[in-house]
This record gives C-alpha cells, sequence and structure tokens, in this order.
C-alpha cells in the first residue's frame, strides 16, 4: 500500500486527546498532528521517540498531517495508523500474500452480518457461492511489542472486539468459514498471543472461537519509509 504522500520524520513531543500528538521538525518548529488511533497505544508513545508523518496539504484540514509510523527500542518500526489495516488486509488477499485467503471473486468491506447491528471489515465470495466458499474477516490491528518478539492483543479492555468474536462464531455455525486477521504493523513482533492480563474475557473469547473452527491467522507488515509504502509480507504463529 502507498500512501497518499511522502513520510516526513519528526520527534515526539507527547500523545494527548487521544486523536493529537505535538512533535518537533528537524527544523525545530512544533506542530500538531491528527493521530488516527483510537487504542492506549501501550508502548507506542514514548516522548523523544522517532516519528513519520505525511501532510495532506489540506489548508481546510484544522491538523492537516497525520501521524503513520513510530520507531519503539530504537530500532522497531510501527505502523499506529488503524485506519489502513482493512486496507492492508485486502490488498494481500489481491496480490495472493496470504495463502490461506485466496483472491476472491467478491471482496466487500463493511458488509452487514451477525446478529448485533455489526459490518465485517472484509467479506470473500468464491465461485460457487456454498456456504464454504462465503468467508467473513475480522481484522485487528497489532501494535503492542512486548519483550522477546511477542505481540499481544488487544491494548485495551475491547467489549467491539468480543462482539465481533461472538458475531464470527456464529457464521461458523451456519457453515461459513470466520476468520480473525490480526494485522500486525510492527517489525519487532515475531508472534502473537491474546493479552490475557489486559483483557482477560477477549482472551478467553479467543480460544473458544479459535476451538470452534474460527480461523485465526497473522500476517507481518514491512514498511519501506522513501518510498511510503507499508505491505504485509509475511505469515507469523498465533499462540492461543
Amino acid at each position: 500500500m502507498n500512501l497518499d504522500n511522502e513520510l516526513l520524520p519528526a520527534i515526539l513531543i507527547k500523545r494527548y486527546k487521544r486523536f493529537l500528538a505535538d512533535v518537533q521538525l528537524p527544523s525545530g518548529e512544533t506542530i500538531t498532528l491528527h493521530c488516527p488511533n483510537t487504542g492506549s497505544m501501550k508502548n507506542c508513545q514514548q516522548p523523544g521517540s522517532r516519528v513519520w508523518y505525511t501532510d495532506s496539504g489540506n489548508p481546510k484540514r484544522k491538523y492537516p498531517c497525520t501521524w503513520q509510523i513510530v520507531e519503539v527500542d530504537e530500532k522497531h518500526l510501527v505502523g499506529i495508523n488503524t485506519a489502513l489495516a482493512n486496507g492492508l488486509v485486502a490488498e494481500a488477499i489481491t496480490q495472493s500474500t496470504i495463502r490461506q485467503l485466496p483472491p476472491a471473486e467478491t471482496l466487500k468491506r463493511e458488509v452487514k452480518y451477525g446478529e448485533q447491528g455489526s459490518r465485517v471489515d472484509l467479506y470473500l465470495e468464491y465461485a460457487n457461492a456454498s456456504n464454504n466458499d462465503k468467508c467473513y474477516v475480522e481484522v485487528k490491528n497489532v501494535s503492542l511489542g512486548m519483550s522477546a518478539g511477542l505481540g499481544v492483543f488487544p491494548d485495551a479492555v475491547t467489549s467491539r472486539g468480543q462482539k465481533h468474536l461472538r458475531e464470527l462464531m456464529l457464521m461458523r455455525e451456519q457453515g461459513f468459514r470466520a476468520v480473525l486477521f490480526f494485522c500486525v504493523q510492527h517489525t519487532g513482533i515475531d508472534r502473537v498471543e491474546p493479552a490475557d492480563d489486559i483483557d482477560p474475557e477477549y482472551a478467553a473469547l479467543l480460544r473458544e472461537a479459535a476451538s470452534r473452527g474460527v480461523e485465526i491467522l497473522a500476517y507481518r507488515a514491512q514498511f519501506e519509509l522513501n518510498d511510503a509504502s507499508i505491505a504485509l509480507v509475511e505469515e507469523i504463529p498465533v499462540q492461543l
């Protein structure tokens, strides 16, 4: 996925009010970025970290610049823009990167499903359109890295994520394919686990979903700063 504009460097001063971050530019100027991440961003908002942002050049926007990437532990790149996750997965499917999800005849986003008024992130339909060839995919962005290559999800209690797992289990009970897909935008993560200490209910539901036939996948992203691009490139294990 190519970002709309080049990636520009800065140093993080602070993130605040969830959607804002102050950064210092190489010139010494301080500007405020839009932070496109509603999560806790645990371990991804350390003052003094190197960050990269894009400038929309749109004077009508109150905050025309958007925070995209942060460096953690002075070596790993983390994509903090959760709005990109669905597009990254959709692109990887169409480019045959995800072996479990080959390119589909139909790929739709935000399709209504389940019993709780939910909208699934990606809906795939293959040629013969039997139940097994209809696939519901929920995408979760993983940015919380721990030690020794471990990544966990979620980074805060997520009642919405719990609801999505219940909806996926319902789809699987009805005979459809159901997939929980971890989009890992963190170059230092080589395996993913549920965050038992943060949201034990989500962790329990994830394990239950897997036992009921929901497929749990994780693929890691690669960042090209000079080309302003991000892409999912390799599968990593999910340990339940």
